[in-house]
C-alpha cells in the first residue's frame, strides 16, 4: 500500500463542499456563542462541520449519529463525574464505560464513537454540573441544525450526471463489444486475439457495477434533495436502461467465453456463424439506440431510431463438431433479443 494513498483521495472534493462546510461552521460557531453564553462553542462547530455531507440524506443521518452519540456520551461523563469526582482516571473510564455502552446498544461505529469522544471532551474540558452538560447538548443540536440548513439552501449536490455518464459507457462498451464479436466470428483467430477479446468482455461487469453504484449515489443525492423533482424522472430511466442491459452484459460475456473455448478454424465457413454475426451488429445498434432513448450519455456513433434485431433467423445444420457453440450462441442470441425488444 503506497502511503500516499491512506492520507489522499483519488480525487479532489468539490470546492463548493468546502464552502460549505466553512460557511456552516462558521455560522453555527456564532450562533451558538450567541445563544449559550460560556466555553467557547466548540460542540457545535464541530457538529456543523461533520454534518455538512455530500447529499441532504447524508447530512440527515450524520446530525442524527451525532446527535445521539453526543447526549448519551454527556450525560455517561456527568454522571461518572458526580460519582467519582474530577480525577484523571475517571476520563478514560468514562472512555471505556462510554464504548461498553454503544456495544451494549449495538450502535454503528460512528455513533459508538461519538459517544466515547464526547464523554473525553466533557470530562477532559468541562465540569461536572447539569447545566454544562445541557449546555453542550443544546451546541451540538444547534451545530446539527445549522449544517443541514446549509446543505440545503447552498446548491444541494444532484448526481445524476454521473449516473448518465456511467451508464452511457457501459452501454458504449456493450455495443462495441457485440461488434468485435460479430467481427470475429467469420473471420480466424489466433489465441492471442481470442484471448484480447475475452478480456475486453469481461470488461464489462465492472463498468456495470460502476454505472450501478452510480445510480445508488444518485438515488441518494436525491433523497431529502428539493431539487429532486427535476431529476427524478431521469434518473428512473436511466434505472430501467441499466435492468435491460445487465441481462445483455451476462450474455455478451457468455456467448465470448463460448466461442473462445470452442473455437476451430471451420467455425468461420458455417454459414449459421455469419448469419449470428449479422444478428450481433444488429443488436449492437440496437443497443446504443436503448441508450439513447434511455437518457444515456451519447454512445457515440449515429443510429437509426428504428430498431434493427427484427428480421427473423434462418438456420442451416451445422457440421457435427460445431453444433453444441453455435445451439449455445443462438440461445444467448435469442435472450439478447428479447431484452432489447421488450418494451420501455
Amino acid at each position: 500500500m503506497r502511503m500516499t494513498a491512506v492520507v489522499r483521495s483519488a480525487k479532489r472534493a468539490p470546492f463548493l463542499q468546502v464552502v460549505k462546510s466553512a460557511v456552516a461552521t462558521i455560522g453555527a460557531w456564532l450562533l451558538a456563542g450567541w445563544l449559550v453564553p460560556g466555553p467557547l462553542p466548540v460542540f457545535a462547530a464541530i457538529a456543523a462541520l461533520l454534518v455538512v455531507q455530500p447529499s441532504v440524506n447524508q447530512s440527515l443521518a450524520k446530525a442524527l449519529e451525532r446527535s445521539v452519540g453526543v447526549i448519551v456520551g454527556v450525560v455517561i461523563a456527568m454522571l461518572l463525574s458526580l460519582l467519582l469526582g474530577q480525577q484523571s482516571w475517571v476520563v478514560l473510564l468514562a472512555i471505556v464505560v462510554a464504548m461498553l455502552v454503544a456495544w451494549a446498544f449495538r450502535a454503528s461505529p460512528g455513533t459508538g464513537n461519538q459517544v466515547a469522544i464526547s464523554a473525553m471532551l466533557v470530562l477532559a474540558l468541562g465540569s461536572s454540573s447539569p447545566q454544562y452538560a445541557v449546555d453542550r447538548i443544546v451546541e451540538t443540536l444547534i451545530g446539527a441544525v445549522i449544517g443541514i440548513i446549509v446543505n440545503v439552501l447552498i446548491v444541494p449536490p444532484v448526481l445524476v450526471a454521473p449516473a448518465r455518464r456511467d451508464v452511457g459507457l457501459l452501454a458504449r462498451e456493450l455495443a462495441a463489444s457485440l461488434d468485435r464479436l460479430a467481427a470475429a466470428l467469420p473471420a480466424t483467430s489466433s489465441r492471442e486475439q481470442l484471448h484480447g477479446l475475452m478480456v475486453e468482455a469481461r470488461l464489462l461487469r465492472p463498468m456495470k457495477d460502476a454505472a450501478d453504484a452510480s445510480l445508488a449515489a444518485g438515488d441518494e443525492s436525491l433523497t431529502l434533495n428539493p431539487r429532486r423533482s427535476a431529476h427524478r424522472d431521469e434518473l428512473r430511466d436511466l434505472r430501467a436502461l441499466l435492468e435491460r442491459l445487465t441481462p445483455v452484459v451476462t450474455q455478451v460475456i457468455g456467448m465470448t467465453r463460448a466461442y473462445s473455448d470452442h473455437y476451430d478454424d471451420g467455425l468461420s465457413s458455417e454459414p449459421t456463424v455469419r448469419a449470428i454475426a449479422e444478428q450481433l451488429r444488429r443488436a449492437a445498434h440496437d443497443v446504443r439506440l436503448a441508450a439513447q432513448l434511455g437518457r444515456a450519455a451519447d454512445v457515440g456513433d449515429e443510429t437509426s431510431e428504428i430498431p434493427a434485431l427484427t428480421a427473423p433467423l434462418q438456420v442451416k445444420p451445422p457440421a457435427s463438431t460445431h453444433w453444441i457453440l453455435i445451439g449455445s450462441l443462438l440461445e444467448d442470441l435469442r435472450r439478447i433479443h428479447d431484452e432489447l425488444i421488450a418494451p420501455v
